[in-house]
């Protein structure tokens, strides 16, 4: 079936639309950091490097590590964004941009999110790498998609909105597993987290600073919350989307956050970044083993 020009828009230089990448530029593994300013970071630890677009927030470098190609690109922030960056990198990989048809082999990516995130835990100290073998998403994006419960831990969901007595006025939450092809190249060296990706940095995650919380009590009731050997360790913004997209699409995704607050101790380090460069040249090189 021919994909019309209105659902995937691509631009008269045969890139597509947000991200401004061609198709022959994707390589398998990709990494994605939600800031532009980080890719160059990233980049450091490539040669060959074979382009740099900038688009917006999103900005994309290919080159080499290990002997291998590695994609870079940014995201900018919240789980919409990640919406765009999945369609796009899907189209770039599976979809033949002369004929606009699905591609008959389907090819696989392996993406990691590198980000930051806020513990909820006082024996998450900062600075620890959170690898987000289950992702949450307050955000509401996979329910727009009508194959969501083939990837959604549907029961766990079910429980944790009794335990939190769910506002219904606010999107439900949904669970994903991460691809344990990703969780396997970092489980040695982080930390087992479930994630909650918020749509937003303040009310969304609990943060009060002039209005009140629909869920007042929500970070008590996340803290508590416990399914099998787990608990909710972070928050982030775009883990849970990114998991949920990139399973329903056949691809290999997972996040792993530096944690650089915690929000049950009430601290923070904003002088994180030699901790988050560590956690890049940690995962470039894992990624690329």
């Amino acid at each position: 079936m021919r994909i019309p020009e209105s659902e995937l828009i691509i631009n008269d230089d045969g890139s597509v639309f947000h991200i401004h990448m061609k198709p022959e530029e994707l390589a398998d593994n990709v990494i994605l950091v939600g800031d532009p300013g980080r890719v160059d970071m990233v980049a450091e630890y490539l040669t060959d490097i074979e382009f740099r677009h900038a688009s917006r927030e999103f900005v994309s470098v290919t080159g080499k590590h290990n002997g291998k190609r590695v994609t870079v690109l940014s995201h900018g922030i919240g789980p919409d964004n990640i919406d765009i960056v999945m369609t796009e990198l899907d189209a770039l990989a599976n979809v033949d941009f002369a004929t606009r048809e699905v591609k008959p082999e389907h090819r696989t990516l392996n993406i990691l999110r590198i980000g930051t995130s806020g513990a909820l835990h006082p024996d998450i100290p900062l600075g620890s790498y959170i690898l987000s073998h289950i992702s949450v998403g307050f955000d509401g994006v996979l329910n727009w998609y009508g194959r969501r419960s083939e990837v959604a831990l549907e029961q766990v969901e079910e429980d944790f909105k009794k335990h939190m007595d769910w506002n219904p006025k606010i999107a439900s939450p949904y669970f994903v597993k991460a691809s344990d092809v990703i969780i396997s190249k970092l489980a040695d060296c982080t930390i087992k987290g479930v994630t909650i990706s918020a749509p937003g940095f303040y009310g969304p995650q609990g943060r009060i600073v002039r209005l009140p919380l629909a869920m007042p009590d929500m970070l008590d009731r996340i803290e508590s919350f416990r399914f099998g050997d787990y608990r909710i360790t972070n928050f982030e913004m775009e883990g849970a989307p990114l998991a949920g997209l990139a399973a329903l699409l056949g691809h290999n995704a997972c996040t792993v956050c530096c944690a650089i607050a915690n929000r049950y101790l009430k601290s923070s380090n904003p002088d994180y970044k030699p901790q988050v460069r560590g956690l890049v040249e940690l995962a470039v090189d894992r990624m690329t083993r």
